[in-house]
């Protein structure tokens, strides 16, 4: 009897170790639920909790990682870009001085020496016509007012055109020289080359503004055709054929036309404006002469 309570007691023993040791191996298995929701990078914690052996180690961290932040990532370098002109333009006329050979430079200085000329010879014209204007005025009010012709001669201008006219006919009335020739066309063609010489004055100049007119423009294109003719070769040995390679160096050349233009259509202005001026004052100088011609013919009877 007793001999099977101790088989009871030691089977009872032996179900008890099992299951003891079933719950130890399921615990060494199954992770609790708190460490199932911790992070997966194990790395995070450190930053969340501090370590409270050192309380510095918190400002540290931050401060260590600043830098790092601070400092982005290198971007690459651009790519490198023509020499900027004045105003930050890498293409304008200052590049296309800087840049052009001496045919590009001599088409610029020979633009701009023709501009200047036409400027200079516009304003000398003016005022020379502008001068013989004023003495046909004194004319009208001085002249034919006198009491006679050689005080009338006085009242104008030494160096007048009217008064090579005047001084002319007076000449030529006199008789000198006539010989077979009538005494009215004596004085008819003393006056005649006094026009003539004063249409001459008039004209002088103007046809450098015809000049530069009508060859300032191809001389532009010149330069224009020639810039060109070195870009496309720039590029064809660079081997970059973009839209930016391109434009550029072409609008470059393309300045000489506009210089051009620029000599061109002032010119062709200024000679049409000197033109119907010279017109008017040579009309006065000829009614002048007319006039006198009658004057002398009708004294000398």
């Amino acid at each position: 009897m007793i001999s099977k309570k101790l088989a009871i007691a030691a089977a009872f023993v032996l179900l008890s170790a099992g299951a003891s040791a079933s719950m130890a191996f399921a615990q060494d298995v199954t992770p609790p639920a708190d460490q199932a929701a911790a992070p997966a990078d194990p790395a995070a914690m450190p930053a969340t909790a501090p370590d409270a052996a050192n309380p510095n180690a918190m400002t540290a961290a931050p401060d260590a990682a600043a830098p790092a932040a601070a400092e982005p990532a290198a971007a690459p370098a651009p790519a490198a870009a023509p020499a900027a002109g004045e105003g930050g333009n890498p293409y304008g006329l200052y590049a296309l001085w800087a840049n052009g050979d001496f045919v590009i430079r001599g088409v610029i200085i020979l633009l701009a020496l023709m501009s200047i000329g036409t400027w200079y010879i516009f304003f000398m014209k003016y005022f020379e016509q502008a001068k013989m204007l004023s003495h046909s005025k004194i004319v009208d009010k001085k002249f034919w007012a006198s009491a006679n012709l050689n005080e009338g001669i006085e009242t104008l201008p030494k160096g007048s055109v009217f008064r090579a006219v005047a001084e002319s006919g007076v000449t030529a009335s006199s008789g000198q020289g006539t010989g077979l020739v009538n005494l009215n066309d004596w004085i008819g063609m003393a006056l005649t080359r006094q026009v003539e010489d004063a249409n001459a004055r008039l004209q002088g100049g103007v046809a450098f503004l015809a000049s530069v007119g009508s060859t300032a423009p191809f001389v532009g294109l010149f330069g224009t055709v020639w810039g060109i003719y070195h870009a496309l070769i720039a590029i064809g040995l660079a081997g970059q054929a973009s839209i930016d390679k391109v434009a550029g160096p072409v609008g470059e050349a393309l300045i000489a036309t506009a210089i051009g233009l620029g000599a061109a259509v002032p010119a062709v202005l200024l000679y049409n404006f000197l033109v119907r001026r010279n017109r008017v004052v040579l009309e006065k100088i000829r009614g002048f002469a007319s006039d006198l011609q009658t004057y002398l013919i009708t004294r000398a009877k």
